[in-house]
């Protein structure tokens, strides 16, 4: 029995499906485009809408003419769709513009089609044509006719004081189809308006001529895909276009609205795919017996509204029903649901609202002694004078005083909600961060001392202290941070200690003075006796005159002289001065270089010294100590230029001392050929304990820039020039922008 039942199913179920397969119609749908292009995709939608609701199946083959259109190509269409044919059988052709219906009608025997042939999308068609292929009764179709006379009777009736109109129409089989019609409305308005018909131009010249607003003036877009190049523009380009185009552009179809279309009386291509799919379903269901010809009538009037407000265009000239899109939604049509469901809860919403007005009165008056609360602790927290930060455990900052607001430059509304890492690029807050995560990563500061910079570029020295916190309401932690000011105890200590330093090097250098005190006096003896020996030579040769005794006499005394007056220089230089004084800074560094003349003239050094006329060299300072910190500058100079000649890189060794006023100072610039400083040595020159003589260069000036710029208000730095190395100098009082270089 069970075995009677299967069988019986199963012969069922067969003769269902091949019912089911006998009544299902199969069209083949051939495209004159390629997927992609959004005319005749939204087309096939519009049809397939229909078919997916009925026993319609389709197969779309694409012909890609846009872009290919040799007759070797549709030589090779030919071929495969007759091999498509061959194996599939089909009840209607569908051909979608006219490219495709040309192709069916010139091949139609040759493809060995027996169907009826059903065409959309052309605007014109010919009898004569049918008749000369031999397909009497077998065409069917659906012609596009764009309302061109309509648009410009809509853009004139808009734009009343319109001047000009630019219609736009591509060079395609397309293009050459809907001419005829443009150049008939052209015939009723030209002698109204000017017109200026566009078919062949570049993109690039199109983009440019309407990128400029010009009054009164239109432009009516019939369609543009190829332009004068042949070139194949996509949908998006086109959008752009007509998008950022200056003056109003009107549209046939719907392809561009939303895209930056003003609008227009429009041809809705879905809605053609759906009439058309409804003719089909007529003719494969017997229903349309006969062969018709119909013109679409899916027209809508259609505007932009930003485009409508952009251009001024004021729809009510217009007598006809009109849809907007991109129009703003009022607040009812966006919250339609949601206002009918709070009319029906309404009653329960009153009660749920009184209950939440008394729940709410309480809160306030909770909230007004929080607040009173909260103003006492803000204010007690501003009245410190540290800085502090409060932080969560995840890094974010819940408040901060306003010393640390000023700290940072930045205001708490800025930082409150935010981690310091997102501030990096802060120069104090990346300088601040960097420590704390020091902190973090090691629980505690090596160094907990921190320089920033205030708004007035001052830098101020914090120390900081980390605390951590635990709230057991709220289950909350974090740390708080307190930034302690010790800049005036710093700068106290650091005086102190230059100061010391200054004391040790005067103390140095007054041992040296007394050291040498002694070897003066000791010299001074023996040059003393052979200064009398001298002498008796003279008076012992009993009153004969020996001339040239006589000259070796004056020779010694010459060199006796010297020698003393040497030795009372180096010990007038060496001894540290115990006041500042006013001293002339050009008798300064002549005395200087008197001191190591020798050393410079048999090493081959030329030392130029130039002073600008009408400089006042009056400067107020301790003498000695400059004139040593010159000495130390040029004898530098003195051993890069032997080194540098050593290595045959230069002949003669220079060294220029420039003396002159700026800004009511005095500038003294020191610059020689030696080679300069070495790059990495260069930023240390000045620092203390710093000392080097790579590349020739003694290096070591940190008692130079301690005497210069803490005892004589100056200020000194180096830099290297095209031949060597240059240091300026500059003395005065009170001048903060003091410039040096080496």
């Amino acid at each position: 029995m069970k075995r009677i039942l299967f069988i019986f199913a199963v012969i069922l179920f067969t003769q269902t499906s091949f019912l089911y397969a006998k009544s299902v119609k199969n069209i083949l749908i051939l495209n004159s485009y390629h997927k992609g292009f959004e005319w005749s995709d939204k087309l096939i939608d519009g049809m397939e809408k229909l078919f997916y609701k009925s026993n319609i199946d389709t197969t779309i083959l694409y012909m890609d003419s846009k872009r290919i259109s040799s007759k070797d190509y549709f030589d090779k269409l030919k071929e495969l769709y007759q091999l498509q044919l061959t194996k599939h059988k089909y009840d209607l052709v569908v051909a979608i513009d006219k490219f495709a219906y040309a192709f069916i009608l010139q091949n139609y025997k040759e493809l060995n089609i027996k169907q009826p042939i059903y065409f959309l999308g052309i605007e014109q068609f010919f009898e004569e044509e049918v008749k000369e292929y031999g397909l009497e009764g077998k065409v069917s179709g659906m012609m596009e006719r764009r309302a061109i006379e309509e648009n410009i009777d809509i853009i004139k009736t808009l734009m009343p004081t319109i001047k000009k109109l630019y219609i736009l129409n591509d060079q395609s089989a397309n293009g050459d189809d809907s001419e005829i019609f443009i150049k008939n409305a052209i015939k009723k308005v030209s002698e109204k308006i000017e017109i200026e018909y566009i078919r062949k131009i570049r993109f690039e010249d199109l983009i440019e001529k309407f990128s400029i607003y010009k009054k009164d003036e239109a432009l009516f877009f019939v369609r543009f895909y190829n332009d004068s190049t042949g070139k194949l523009y996509q949908n998006y380009e086109i959008a752009s276009f007509i998008q950022n185009a200056k003056i109003p552009v009107f549209v046939t179809d719907d392809l561009f609205i939303k895209k930056g279309a003003l609008g227009g009386k429009l041809v809705d291509i879905k809605q053609l795919g759906i009439n058309s799919a409804m003719r089909i379903k007529g003719i494969l269901q017997k229903q349309v017996n006969t062969p018709k010809i119909e013109v679409d009538n899916s027209y809508k009037y259609v505007f932009d509204y930003g485009k409508v407000k952009e251009f001024n265009i004021n729809l009510s000239r217009l007598d006809k029903n009109f849809t907007y899109v991109n129009a703003p939604i009022s607040f009812f049509e966006r919250n339609r649901e949601f206002i009918n469901f709070v009319f029906v809860i309404a009653p329960f919403l009153l009660f749920l609202i009184l209950g939440l007005m008394h729940n709410l009165y309480l809160r306030i008056k909770s909230a007004k002694k929080l607040k009173q609360r909260m103003q006492f602790d803000k204010v007690l927290l501003n009245s410190i004078n540290s800085p502090i930060i409060w932080e969560d455990d995840k890094g974010y900052i819940v408040d901060s005083n306003s010393k640390f607001n000023e700290l940072l430059n930045m205001s708490c509304e800025e930082m409150q909600g935010k981690r310091l890492r997102d501030f990096v690029e802060n120069q104090n807050v990346s300088n601040l961060f960097k420590l704390l995560k020091t902190f973090i990563n090691k629980n505690a500061f090596d160094e907990n001392e921190l320089v920033l910079k205030s708004r007035d570029d001052t830098e101020h020295i914090y120390m900081i202290n980390k605390t951590d916190y635990t709230e057991n309401i709220y289950k909350t932690s974090g740390t708080v941070v307190v930034f302690t000011d010790v800049t005036k105890e710093k700068l106290a200590l650091r005086e102190k200690i230059k100061h010391q330093e200054f004391i040790i090097q005067q103390s140095k250098l007054a041992e040296i003075g007394e050291i040498f005190s002694s070897i003066a006096h000791q010299w001074k003896t023996p040059l003393l006796e052979i200064t009398t020996i001298a002498q008796e030579q003279i008076y012992s040769c009993e009153g004969k005159i020996d001339e040239e005794n006589n000259a070796f006499v004056n020779d010694i005394m010459v060199q006796v002289k010297y020698m003393a007056e040497t030795i009372s220089d180096f010990q007038n230089f060496i001894m540290p001065s115990a006041n500042k004084v006013s001293f002339d800074i050009y008798e300064a560094v002549s005395k200087m270089l008197e001191i190591m003349k020798h050393n410079i003239k048999y090493n081959y050094i030329k030392v130029n010294v130039n002073v600008k006329p009408n400089t006042n060299l009056i400067i107020y300072g301790y003498k000695n100590e400059l004139m040593q910190t010159l000495l130390n500058i040029v004898n530098n100079a003195k051993d890069a230029i032997i080194k540098r000649r050593k290595q045959n890189k230069i002949k003669q060794g220079i060294i220029n001392i420039d003396i002159k006023n700026l800004d009511n100072k005095v500038l003294i610039e020191i610059e020689d050929n030696g080679g300069g400083i070495p790059k990495e040595h260069i930023n240390n020159v000045f620092k203390a304990y710093y000392t080097t003589k790579q590349n020739g260069h003694g290096i070591g000036l940190y008692m130079a820039k301690l005497i210069i710029e803490d005892k004589m208000d100056g200020k000194i730095n180096v830099e290297n020039t095209k031949n060597g190395a240059k240091f300026i100098i500059k003395l005065g009082v009170n001048d903060e922008n003091i410039i040096a270089r080496r």
